[in-house]
């Protein structure tokens, strides 16, 4: 099982013109680690990360979206992942931190958490480039396939957590941070994502 933060220390080495759209303990880790103004952090809607992220993905079908959920919030609306089989947007990623809990709730577990394979619930519901990977090496192999290949992408990500990071609330939440993705989001890339 790989650390959360130096899973996402990986991707955020690796991505240039990409909107991140993160939730919860995964936004704080990649806040900490990638602060930049193509973050969306979606906190204070557990579940909606992955709704958000296909809204920007269909607003903006020449720039990839990756989406940093957790696998509590995914359960909250499970039925996101029909809408994107659905949509089948090709600039779109979905990243699942899978640590059978609810992290930001008090570490509580999940129901059926061992039991629980979220790629095959992706690929259930009509999403056909899916994957569990466990480890940081098998991350960083898989990484230019899910950068590039076309979407919609989706992997389960075994991840323990790592060093704390802080919870900014107030910057979260912050006019000026939302201002500031908007204006990102909206200028044009230089290259379009596949």
């Amino acid at each position: 099982m790989m650390k959360r933060d130096e899973c996402l220390a990986l991707l955020a080495a690796r991505v240039r013109e990409e909107a991140i759209v993160a939730t919860y303990q995964a936004a704080f880790d990649w806040m900490r680690i990638a602060p930049r103004d193509l973050n969306y952090l979606s906190i204070g809607a557990m579940g909606l990360a992955s709704s958000h992220g296909l809204g920007l993905a269909l607003g903006r079908p020449d720039r990839r979206v990756i989406v940093l959920d957790g696998d509590g919030s995914l359960l909250m609306n499970l039925g996101s992942l029909a809408t994107v089989a659905e949509a089948a947007p090709r600039n779109f990623v979905h990243l699942v931190c899978v640590n059978r809990a609810y992290e930001a709730n008090g570490n509580h577990p999940l129901p059926a958490a061992e039991r629980l394979d979220f790629a095959a619930l992706a690929r259930g519901a009509g999403i056909a480039n899916t994957g569990t990977l466990a480890t940081l090496d098998a991350f960083a192999a898989a990484l230019d396939e899910i950068l590039t290949a076309p979407g919609p992408v989706f992997r389960a990500l075994e991840v323990a957590p790592g060093a704390p990071s802080p919870q900014d609330y107030a910057y979260i939440h912050g006019a000026e941070t939302r201002a500031r993705f908007k204006a990102a989001f909206a200028r044009p890339i230089r290259t379009a994502s596949p």
